[in-house]
Order: C-alpha cells, then sequence, then structure tokens
C-alpha cells in the first residue's frame, strides 16, 4: 500500500491548493476534498491528515464552509473532532460537554441548563482559528454520490493501512481522545482500515482528476 498512497500523495500535492479564506466559487458542487495540516509531511510531501465528501447534491462548498467558517461543532464531525483533541490537549474538563449533540429542539431543551454557551463559543472560536491557520485542500470533481462515498473510502482506507504514513511527534490528533485518530494517523474514525485502492481504481482516479 506504500507505493499507492506514495502516488497518490504525489497527485493530491501538485492539485491547486487551497487555505482560508478561499472563494468558493472556484470549488465543484460535487467532489471530494483532501486536507493537509501545517507540519505534516510524508516523505517530502505533504501529508493527508483527512479526506471527505458530501452526501447531499451539490453540497461540497457548503461542506468546506461548515468545517472552515461556520461555528457548529455538531454540524461538522471535523470541528468536533478538532475541539475534542484541543481540550483533551488542556484537560478541560468541558470536553463532556462539547460532546453533547444539539442539533435536534429536544436536545437543546435537555442539555441547555448543563451547558456553558459561552465557554462553548470560545472554544468555537479556537477550533475555527486552528482550522482557517492550519489547514488547506485539494478538492477534484466527482458527480455521482455513490462513486464520491466509493473513492472516498477506498482513498481512507488507502491512507490509513500504509504503514509509512506516519504523523509527527506534535501532530495534534495524538491528544484526541479518540484512538482511532491516534492510531490512523487521519482526523476520521470511519472507512479507516477497509479496502485499499487497487491498481484499477488508481487508474480510474487519475482519470477523473
Amino acid at each position: 500500500m506504500s507505493k499507492i498512497c506514495n502516488e497518490i500523495h504525489g497527485i493530491f500535492n501538485k492539485l491547486k491548493e487551497y487555505s482560508f479564506p478561499f472563494n468558493e466559487k472556484e470549488i465543484p458542487k460535487n467532489g471530494i476534498y483532501i486536507l493537509f495540516e501545517k507540519g505534516e509531511k510524508f516523505n517530502d510531501l505533504k501529508r493527508i491528515v483527512r479526506i471527505g465528501t458530501h452526501t447531499g447534491n451539490n453540497q461540497l462548498q457548503s461542506r468546506l464552509k461548515q468545517h472552515f467558517i461556520k461555528e457548529n461543532k455538531d454540524r461538522s464531525i471535523f470541528r468536533k473532532n478538532i475541539g475534542r483533541a484541543l481540550l483533551n490537549a488542556e484537560n478541560d474538563s468541558f470536553l463532556k460537554q462539547w460532546e453533547l449533540d444539539l442539533t435536534t429542539r429536544a436536545n437543546k431543551k435537555k442539555y441547555s441548563e448543563q451547558i456553558d454557551f459561552e465557554k462553548q463559543q470560545s472554544i468555537e472560536k479556537k477550533v475555527s482559528e486552528y482550522i482557517q491557520n492550519n489547514f488547506s485542500f485539494v478538492v477534484f470533481e466527482v458527480l455521482e454520490k455513490e462513486q464520491r462515498l466509493r473513492i472516498e473510502s477506498r482513498i481512507i482506507s488507502t491512507v490509513s493501512n500504509c504503514t509509512n504514513c506516519k504523523p509527527s511527534e506534535n501532530w495534534l490528533g495524538l491528544s484526541s481522545p479518540k484512538q482511532k485518530i491516534k492510531d490512523s494517523g487521519l482526523w476520521l474514525v470511519n472507512e479507516l482500515w477497509k479496502q485499499s485502492l487497487s491498481e484499477n481504481e488508481l487508474t480510474e482516479l487519475k482519470r477523473i482528476i
């Protein structure tokens, strides 16, 4: 897997790279994004730290804004995981409140008295600051939902199965309370260590890009 992992890193490192603030009009409406993080390297390349897509039609631009801009950790598992790591690194007891999902009206009513919303907003701002200052991304268009999800899964597994693609000693993800993030070196807990890209799928990926 190291050979294919190295090859896809080379492919994605050559694509047009975006960082905050980015022009959403330059981003396709449907596709897959690949995140890089400052200080993270694979050989001489920027190391892939997250692979993601979207399920709804024409939602790639919106998904990236949920990660980079909109301060709502319950609409972005990526934001939630960054917050988890920041809080856990400081041994902050607010982590228990951060875990609560306030997406539904019922949950907001259920947990409202338990949550320090002022503290939550301050953590959201820290998460935004960290993401905006440390992450960049590349994107490529994939129109069909099933194809997007399959390719996303294969790339995630290719990177997580690679024994040479490891995080740096200072990687924030090593402070995550989620063992899968620490073990994989990726800001992900799903689609890890499954079926990697085959040579044929790698050829397909090159053709799409």
